[in-house]
């Protein structure tokens, strides 16, 4: 007997409770604007939970599950903006987050249409992705802090 395909309904619940879409940031010399930018969403459960993470990823057909020993659980990730534009993003457009994480995702879908666009290599469109992404997760925690990046972009905090 086959396996049965995770309800979308599910999908979206278990992401409001342990999903996670954000938006990291790397200082790149070789790039002209200086820095790279990253759209992730992601799923953290425990080692328990790892058959779920993995019916996660077929349903949705595409990103990868791997260990995180920051905080002893599996991630289930998706990095290319190809695949969260055709696959993740269409899912909560048709089965929409009612919590928190909405808010999140919207500022998300804007962020992933811009990079797709190629507006994160201009350093004025970087700038409102920039100011986009820090609106995000807010108790999340950052590698780099907002000022930092903003000063490679040769602008202060307003």
């Amino acid at each position: 007997m086959a396996e049965e395909r995770l309800d979308p309904w599910y999908v979206t619940g278990l992401v409001e409770g342990e999903g996670c879409f954000s938006v990291s940031f790397s200082f790149r010399k070789k790039l002209k604007v200086g820095i790279e930018t990253r759209p992730s969403f992601s799923i953290s459960l425990t080692r328990r939970d790892l058959p779920i993470l993995q019916k996660v990823r077929e349903f949705f057909g595409c990103g990868g599950i791997r260990y995180s020993r920051t905080d002893r659980t599996y991630k289930y990730e998706v990095r290319s903006v190809r695949d969260l534009e055709k696959k993740v993003l269409p899912h909560f457009a048709k089965y929409p987050l009612q919590g928190s994480k909405k808010a999140d995702y919207e500022k998300f879908v804007t962020i992933c249409r811009m990079v797709r666009a190629n507006l994160h290599m201009n350093r004025g469109r970087l700038r409102e992705i920039i100011e986009l992404a820090y609106q995000m997760n807010p108790a999340g925690k950052r590698r780099h802090k907002k000022e930092d990046l903003l000063k490679v972009l040769g602008e202060e905090m307003v």
